[in-house]
């Protein structure tokens, strides 16, 4: 078979100058090295990865078993602006040398580092082809300038994400030699699975430290305002002192401004604190499990906003190192780290919260795409390089069959009745819904929710819908924190002190949310109904049972046991009717839809129900319609009935609008319409003339439940600025 234009194997250099890059190119190199037929691996080490105070991390390439051809020490310490100047002028001097012994064919020369910058400027001097990843980045520094001079000189470029693609193609590289491939670590990290995680936890942060009760920290110097990110360091290592979890510090990079960082590290005895591990050098493998399980990560490494976005982990960006990058929704920024305080609470924001999973950097098949695109290089092709200057090609790039996919949840509804599981769109279309009657014991329960959402995430495949997450509305007290039902509904039996989240999450391998019906409808009213855009509003669900939520400053209030918003259970009279939840005179005790079956059935039982033109089955159950239907007819008692529980329902609302105060009431549920009336009648009667003017409207969203479900996921899809 014909390789490259000839009958030899193709000869490549792989050059690594650092932990970062090596982690981005061993991949590669594995994948070379699996095909010995048609390539040949040379690897050249230079840079930090030779400085014991970097750790050495060329004992990590022996330890990887790759023969390492040459060893450059290439580093002028200073780390200051002279010294990187020094050092790109002292590799330049010793590469030629190595590249005529070598003789590659081509080299791969990673990011943008100032060692990469003498790589390829040596090769193309030298006549050699320059495969260059991650080539078209927008980060915020010199880096910028140093990836994008990179890329003039390179000859092919493998791009991790679209817009990188589409930068390229705007500074008139040629289409043909432009490969999207993802990023080589993400086909580690998304293959990454390690049971003994907890082993390299302790290995690295004493045996006392759980999972998600830690924090890593990775601060380099940004080299253009090497002042500033010394202060916003040492403003870090205040916040991380004070936030008081255990952190592992790893020592900042060989850039211009690292001497003085690590001397803010010792001045405040980082090194010697009960709370802090500092190191030099972690190995990748580890480092990749050890930030999966982290409560937060922070710093403005470009680890932090690409790989780490690969487990849903927080990530605290400060600075403005990579203001440019593209983010998941795990990334808080943090562009103004001015303050100590403002570092603090973006901490208490992010840590301890999971991220769906993103894969924008990658899907885990970069370096089988690579090595068949380098393949494809004719080395009888012309090696001067062609610029496209505008227009510019159309079609995608080489090997990549791009498909738009439509982000979407998994919404789960756990009623009284029905178990229904939902594909809902961004834009709240529910694309498919499932509905099962609701088993009454548990592990059938569970096993059918289990069995739904399966059935649902392979459909959606189907339908091209990517699920971002899956969200979980239910009846009763709900921890929505650890996504346990504290207690449940006499509805739902069976259902308390009952973890959803981790079977959920563990079958899926998506993050799960759980919360109460009551809050998931408010929620469902913030994202697509009608309270979006508004500060403060109460959503009262009037069904079987009545519940609601309660959206104070765009937030949702859950209390401090998660009991909040418990409107059902508000009391309206001191001699009232007995009430589900062991008190009497509550809403829910005149105006539920229990409250109204009750009442129905004792109507028809004295033969009072039934008016000319209505009729009952004998195998139908007497109900709330049944009521509704009778007062519609003209029945006085019925109406006498619903007139009382739209009164006590309304006193409900005039509590709420003289505690909350909010913007709007949104009654939601199958009964509000046959309320609204009456409640405005009351709130004319007995509301302070303050609050009067409260619009209260009946909801127009169909499936508030399910909604609110598929919201828990989707608010965080939407990039967050702090």
């Amino acid at each position: 078979m014909e390789k490259n234009g000839n009958n030899r194997k193709l000869r490549v250099c792989v050059a690594t100058c650092n932990r970062a890059d090596y982690s981005k190119l061993a991949p590669i190199m594995f994948g070379i090295k699996t095909e010995p037929e048609f390539f040949e691996l040379d690897v050249v080490v230079l840079g930090s990865h030779l400085i014991d105070d970097y750790g050495n991390t060329y004992r990590m390439i022996e330890q990887d078993d790759f023969d390492i051809n040459t060893r450059l020490h290439t580093i002028v310490r200073g780390e200051d602006e002279a010294a990187m100047v020094e050092s790109v002028g002292l590799a330049l001097v010793k590469l030629p040398d190595v590249l005529n012994r070598l003789k590659p064919d081509i080299m791969i020369v990673h990011g943008d580092r100032f060692d990469a910058l003498a790589l390829a400027t040596s090769a193309a001097l030298m006549n050699i082809r320059i495969l260059h990843i991650e080539g078209g980045e927008v980060s915020g520094t010199i880096d910028d300038s140093i990836r994008h001079a990179i890329t003039k000189l390179a000859h092919y470029h493998v791009c991790c994400t679209r817009s990188a693609e589409q930068h390229l193609i705007s500074m008139c590289e040629d289409h043909d030699r432009i490969l999207l491939a993802g990023c080589p670590s993400y086909d580690k990290l998304l293959s990454a699975k390690n049971k003994d995680y907890m082993s390299i936890i302790r290995m690295w942060l004493g045996d006392d430290v759980k999972s998600k009760d830690y924090i890593v920290a990775l601060q380099h110097p940004v080299t253009t305002d090497i002042k500033h990110s010394i202060k916003m360091f040492e403003l870090t290592l205040d916040a991380l002192i004070s936030f008081n979890k255990r952190t592992l510090v790893l020592f900042p990079n060989i850039d211009a401004g690292s001497k003085e960082m690590v001397r803010v590290m010792r001045k405040k005895g980082i090194e010697h604190h009960p709370n802090f591990r500092a190191v030099k050098h972690v190995p990748f493998d580890q480092f990749i499990q050890l930030v999966a399980h982290a409560g937060c990560m922070i710093g403005n490494s470009s680890c932090g906003v690409r790989e780490v976005g690969a487990f849903g982990t927080p990530v605290i960006n400060l600075g403005t190192r990579q203001i440019g990058r593209e983010t998941g929704e795990n990334v808080l920024h943090v562009r103004d780290a001015d303050t100590q305080d403002k570092i603090l609470q973006a901490l208490h924001l992010q840590f301890g919260k999971q991220y769906p999973c993103s894969k924008i950097y990658g899907d885990g098949n970069a370096v089988p795409r690579i090595l068949k695109f380098l393949k494809s290089i004719d080395l009888q092709e012309p090696l001067q390089k062609k610029f496209c200057f505008p227009p510019v090609k159309e079609n995608i790039s080489q090997d990549i069959d791009h498909i738009l996919e439509t982000l979407s949840a998994l919404a789960v509804d756990l009623g009284g009745t029905n178990l229904r599981v939902a594909i809902v769109s961004m834009k709240g279309e529910i694309v498919k819904k499932y509905t099962q009657f609701n088993p009454k014991t548990y592990e059938e329960r569970i096993n059918l929710i289990l069995q739904m959402c399966v059935e649902a995430a392979s459909e959606a495949v189907k339908l091209n819908c990517r699920i971002l997450g899956v969200g979980i509305s239910t009846g009763g007290r709900v921890n929505p924190r650890e996504g346990i039902v504290l207690h449940s509904t006499k509805l739902i039996q069976e259902w308390n002190s009952v973890d959803l989240r981790t079977p959920l999450s563990d079958t899926l391998h998506l993050p799960v949310w759980v919360d109460n019906d009551g809050n998931c409808a408010a929620l469902a009213e913030r994202k697509f109904g009608q309270g979006k855009g508004l500060e403060n509003f109460v959503t009262l669900i009037t069904g079987t049972g009545i519940g609601g939520g309660i959206i104070h400053q765009h937030e949702l209030i859950h209390g401090s046991s998660f009991c909040a918003a418990e409107l059902g259970h508000l009391v309206v009279s001191l001699d009232g009717p007995d009430c589900s939840c062991g008190s009497h005179g509550c809403i829910e005790a005149y105006a539920s839809g229990m409250a109204l079956q009750r009442e129905a059935k004792k109507l028809h039982d004295e033969d009072l129900l039934l008016v000319e033109g209505m009729s009952v089955p004998k195998d139908e159950a007497v109900g709330a319609l049944h009521l509704i239907q009778a007062a519609k007819l003209g029945n006085v008692k019925a109406q006498s009935i619903l007139r009382t529980a739209g009164t006590a329902l309304g006193l409900g609302v005039v509590n709420i609008l003289h505690t909350m105060n909010p913007s709007l009431v949104i009654l939601s549920g199958v009964l509000a319409s046959h309320y609204i009336h009456i409640v405005k009648d009351v709130i004319r009667q007995q509301a302070l003339s303050s609050v009067q003017d409260v619009d209260v409207v009946v909801s127009d969203l169909v499936d508030p439940a399910l909604l609110g479900a598929a919201s828990m996921v989707l608010d965080y899809t939407t990039r967050r600025v702090y």
